[in-house]
């Protein structure tokens, strides 16, 4: 077996093109759902926002150092942990928030100020955490990541379909409305169909070293999940913020970190393997809680 931090998985240069201009279409559709009315009672409680924002840009990025640390995998495995830990909220948190009787409201806000503020923070969170991890520094080196050009392609990727959704949203409200649903289903159907087939160009490799990744991915998810829930509760938010605040911090747009592995670290065989199974696993993980809290009404603030 060939040692995974030397495995490259394949995108070609077309694949990845339109790969990227998926991503960004994803997003638009996104965009399109996004109203001022959303933010409004969000704001009334400004201090949810910070935590939940806090919690998933600066608090998980530093628990999953710490966790590297603790489990010591292989570099590109830690670096993919450090990757993901450093992307937005991923596209379902809101419907999980909501089927978990959440604060909906809480989570699109958290939501879209994840994704606006990655477009300085995800390349910022990979480059400072990656780079103290000693094990992975030869990695990085060789690859050569350009902070400035990682941002200037999370820019490209986030902030400029979600200004177009909202400009659209804005100037022609009407189809907007009319978009909304069929640009959500359709989008991440082709989204997640279109990943499924390019990891099927590399899906020997998958099968290869899910296994070493499998028990990685379920303490670093379940650790984010409880850290956001911990985060809010041990700050004195109500139960509905608490599983809003944890559900976004569980949920990562592990789409995102695909794209930057094939654009900035050559498909790094360990960083794309626990990136793609964390983009299942959230899945699981993110309904299995969703399901249990459904049962259960929040109890309201005191």
């Amino acid at each position: 077996m060939t040692d995974i931090d030397l495995v490259r998985l394949n995108f070609n240069p077309q694949t990845l093109l339109l790969l990227n201009f998926v991503l960004g279409f994803v997003m638009f559709g996104v965009s399109l759902e996004l109203k001022p009315e959303d933010f409004k009672e969000a704001l009334r409680t400004p201090r949810a926002l910070v935590i939940g924002l806090l919690g998933h840009h600066l608090v998980f990025p530093a628990f999953t150092f710490l966790l590297v640390l603790l489990l010591e995998p292989r570099p590109s495995i830690a670096l993919g942990m450090i990757l993901v830990s450093s992307c937005p909220a991923g596209n379902i948190s809101n419907f999980l928030t909501h089927f978990a009787k959440g604060n909906t409201a809480l989570s699109v806000s958290i939501s879209t100020l994840s994704t606006l503020t990655a477009i300085v923070m995800t390349p910022v969170n990979i480059a400072f955490w990656g780079g103290l991890y000693a094990p992975a520094q030869p990695l990085l080196r060789s690859v050569a990541v350009n902070p400035l050009e990682m941002f200037l392609h999370v820019l490209l990727l986030l902030g400029l379909p979600l200004a177009a959704g909202l400009f659209v949203t804005r100037r022609w409200p009407r189809f907007s409305a009319r978009a909304q649903k069929p640009m959500k289903y359709f989008s991440l159907a082709f989204f997640l169909l279109f990943v499924l087939a390019a990891l099927g160009a590399n899906w020997q490799y998958f099968v290869l070293y899910v296994g070493m990744v499998v028990g990685v991915v379920f303490v670093h998810n379940a650790s984010a999940l409880a850290m956001g829930y911990g985060l809010a509760f041990g700050v004195g938010l109500p139960e509905r913020d608490r599983r809003a605040v944890a559900i976004e911090c569980g949920i990562q747009n592990s789409g995102l970190g695909l794209i930057l592995i094939f654009n900035f670290f050559d498909g790094l065989g360990g960083m794309a393997v626990i990136t793609a199974w964390w983009g299942i696993w959230h899945i699981v993980a993110g309904l299995s809680v969703a399901t249990y809290w459904s049962k259960r009404e929040p109890k309201a603030a005191s």
